[in-house]
């Protein structure tokens, strides 16, 4: 069920987003407690503030209460997706090429579930890695989650 309000929220609130020069990075549904919520993670160059996520707010809000998409009440949150931010459309593979990030795969993969590396790229819906001096490619439908890293 999640999945399918992320999606729909996701083609609702997308064109909206753009057309404030913001990119939308992720939607996130999910109950905790007694309360839903709906998180927004919004981007632009050089980051967003808090007049960005005040005003993607406001609209994503408005557009939402008119097309009825969420059954039950929620608590819309607006934020940055910090500097750890999740890697999931091919554009995201191709832009942070060269940074460092990390991987976590829904099950074993070469003995491991989780993988840190430069990015090289993607290709053939394999994520390719430089891990540990070597080339790694990854395969899209075993990773769960892929994240920018903080370098120290």
């Amino acid at each position: 069920m999640n999945q399918g309000v992320e999606q729909r929220v996701s083609v609702l609130a997308e064109p909206l987003i753009k057309e404030k020069g913001l990119e939308l990075v992720d939607v996130e549904y999910m109950k905790e407690g007694a309360h839903w919520y709906l998180r927004l993670f919004i981007d632009k160059e050089g980051s967003v503030d808090i007049d960005d996520c005040t005003e993607v707010s406001h609209a994503v809000s408005e557009l939402l209460d008119t097309s009825d998409v969420i059954p039950q009440s929620y608590i819309l949150e607006v934020s940055s997706p910090g500097l750890e931010r999740p890697l999931k459309k091919d554009e995201d593979f191709r832009r942070f090429q060269g940074k460092l990030i990390t991987i976590n795969t829904n099950k074993l993969y070469k003995g491991y579930q989780e993988f840190s590396g430069y990015l090289i790229g993607l290709e053939n819906e394999e994520i390719i890695l430089e891990y540990e001096g070597k080339r790694m490619a990854i395969p899209r439908c075993v990773v769960k989650k892929a994240q920018l890293s903080i370098e120290f």
